[in-house]
Parts: structure tokens; C-alpha cells; sequence
């Protein structure tokens, strides 16, 4: 029995998901006309209480798309050093949107309000002009940390002040949802736009949402065409969407503690110097001694328990709903006799 810790896009879809797609009602999305599609996009608007949204194959292409949207050539994106959009789009707000960034060296992958005044550029011409903040929450290189709603409310005061758009990488976002306690609406409130993943800890095979105002969205719809992103009978899709997000969301929770009891055992090991706060699901750790964050992959690989060694120096294990209490059961044991 093989133990996939790499990532929470491992997941795979369950039976009742599976029969949900197989039952699902399908038209072409390219024409509007998928009423599996729209219903996926109606139920994550109102969840957030926006206007619209627009589904997407990946998480990538919906955050690419917000940039892009967002921005005009020639201008800046103030982001995390770490952030997804920043380290792991391919430079995608280089080649997409002929902008450049300011990577901002945040508390575990976020940023407070007064480094993001700090990053505006002033009225120069020598400088490129600020149009968008961007922000991860969960944070994936923070080891699934999340931002208090007070610290967002204060970064979307800054960006009101200075006319910024305020856009929210939420890859992981029912994670902190459910980690904080936090509404979805409330976030709908604080930002112009919001990428949510389907694919993740939900189960969804593929696909994510963008969701903004009707005009962002129109905009967004004609940039997805312009990147290839248009489907068509992508109702089988959005139909594992939709169950994702009405069955799958509190049970994130589970992986919150799985996670946890992943870093308690670790804590005990001393091979390991240091484990980065675990509030998700997520278990980030700093390897010393006898083992190199690659030998011990490939130590726990001959174990059948698969991770990914993000450093040199550090380890990310991510828990998902593929991982039962049992297999943590089995890791745990072992860790323990190391």
C-alpha cells in the first residue's frame, strides 16, 4: 500500500463523485450552453456572495487570467517571494501580461499591510506603475498557513487607498476556511477576484474557479479563449466541482489533524531541526544530520510513503482525503523506529 504524500492533487475521484459525473447533464461551455458548467459557476458566486464566475481547468490558468485582467503591460505585481503565482506559473506574469513583480519577504508566505504601502511604487516614470497585490492563503511554502481576516481587511484598506486591485490565489482557500472557523462571504467582500481549486483537498479531478464582478468575469471569459481554456462538454468536470463542494469541505478538518500527528511524531526525531507551525494540511520540515531531505525521500519511498523534498534541507507532506487514519497509523509507527 502505497502512502502519496507529495501533494493534495493526488486525490482521486470516489465512487459517489464518479457517478455523480456519470449522470451529469452536459451542453457546450464555449457556447454557454453546459448546464452542469453553470451550475458549478452559480453555486461558487454565491458561496462567496460575487457577481460571477468562470470555471477553468487549472489554478494556474485562473490566476494567470486575473493577472491579466487586472493589469496593463508595463506594470507591477506585489506578491510574496514565495507565492504560487511567483515560483511555480512558469513565468506566467512575464509572458502573459508583460508585467513584472515585487516580491515582498513575508511571515511564512504573507504579507501585512504596511509592507504592501511600503511596495507602491510612487508616481515616477522611471518606475513601473503598482496596479495589483496579490495573495496566497493557504500558503503553500508557509506550510499551509492562513491569514487572519483582520490582517486581509487591512491590505484591502491600502489597496482602496491607493487603487489597486486586490486578487486572492485561494488554491487552498476551504482549508482556512475551515482551519479559522472564517465565512466565505466575508473574503467575497475583500477582494476583486478569487481563484479557488477544486482539484486539491476537495477531490475534484480537475479544474478551478475564478470568481469577480460580472465585467471582471466577461473579461476574464474572453481571456480564457485567448489561452485555450475554452471547453466544451466540461459539465463532467464542473459535476465533480459541484460534489466536491457540497460533501468534501468539512473533512478537510481530518486532514488538519492527520497533518498534526504527522508533526508531533517528527518533533521527537532528531533528524529533524525544525517543523514549520502546522495549521492545515500540510507538514513542512527542516532535515539535519544523518539524512539529506533527498535520502530521506528516497529512504521513505522504499517504505512505499511518497514526499517531496522542496530544498535541500526541507520536506513537505501534504495530507488529502486519500489518506486514511490508518496509513497515518503506518507512517507514524515508522517514524517512530527511525
Amino acid at each position: 500500500m502505497i502512502i502519496d504524500l507529495r501533494s493534495d492533487t493526488f486525490t482521486k475521484p470516489s465512487m459517489e463523485m464518479l457517478e455523480a459525473m456519470f449522470q451529469a447533464k452536459v451542453g457546450d461551455d464555449v457556447f454557454r450552453e453546459d448546464p452542469s458548467v453553470n451550475e458549478l459557476e452559480a453555486l461558487c458566486a454565491n458561496m462567496f456572495n460575487m457577481e460571477d464566475a468562470l470555471f477553468c481547468p487549472s489554478g494556474t490558468m485562473t490566476n494567470q487570467i486575473a493577472i491579466k485582467c487586472h493589469t496593463s503591460p508595463g506594470n507591477e505585481v506585489i506578491c510574496e517571494k514565495q507565492s504560487h503565482i511567483y515560483i511555480y506559473e512558469g513565468g506566467g506574469i512575464a509572458s502573459n501580461s508583460s508585467c513584472q513583480v515585487k516580491p515582498i519577504e513575508g511571515d511564512r508566505g504573507r504579507i501585512h499591510a504596511k509592507q504592501v504601502l511600503e511596495a507602491i511604487n510612487s508616481d515616477d516614470i522611471h518606475k513601473p506603475i503598482t496596479a495589483l497585490v496579490s495573495l496566497e492563503n493557504t500558503c503553500n511554502r508557509g506550510g499551509g498557513s492562513c491569514y487572519e481576516l483582520s490582517d486581509l481587511q487591512a491590505i484591502k484598506n491600502i489597496c482602496n487607498e491607493n487603487n489597486l486591485k486586490l486578487h486572492l490565489d485561494g488554491a487552498r482557500l476551504f482549508n482556512a476556511l475551515v482551519y479559522k472557523n472564517q465565512n466565505a462571504k466575508d473574503f467575497g467582500t475583500l477582494f476583486d477576484s478569487i481563484s479557488i481549486c477544486l482539484s486539491k483537498g476537495l477531490g475534484a479531478p480537475v479544474g478551478s474557479v475564478l470568481l469577480g464582478n460580472q465585467q471582471f468575469i466577461n473579461k476574464a471569459r474572453r481571456v480564457r479563449k485567448v489561452f485555450g481554456g475554452g471547453m466544451r462538454q466540461a459539465g463532467y468536470l464542473a459535476t465533480a466541482g459541484t460534489f466536491a463542494l457540497k460533501n468534501n469541505i468539512a473533512r478537510l478538518s481530518d486532514d488538519h489533524q492527520n497533518a498534526k500527528r504527522i508533526a508531533e511524531v517528527l518533533n521527537k526525531k532528531d533528524f529533524v531541526a525544525h517543523i514549520l507551525p502546522v495549521e492545515t494540511n500540510m507538514v513542512i520540515f527542516e532535515i539535519q544530520g544523518k539524512f539529506t531531505a533527498q535520502s530521506l525521500a528516497e529512504y521513505l519511498k522504499k517504505e512505499q510513503i511518497l514526499c517531496i523534498p522542496i530544498s535541500s534541507t526541507q520536506i513537505r507532506m501534504v495530507t488529502h482525503l486519500d489518506v486514511t487514519s490508518e496509513m497515518i497509523d503506518r507512517l507514524v509507527e515508522l517514524i517512530e523506529k527511525m
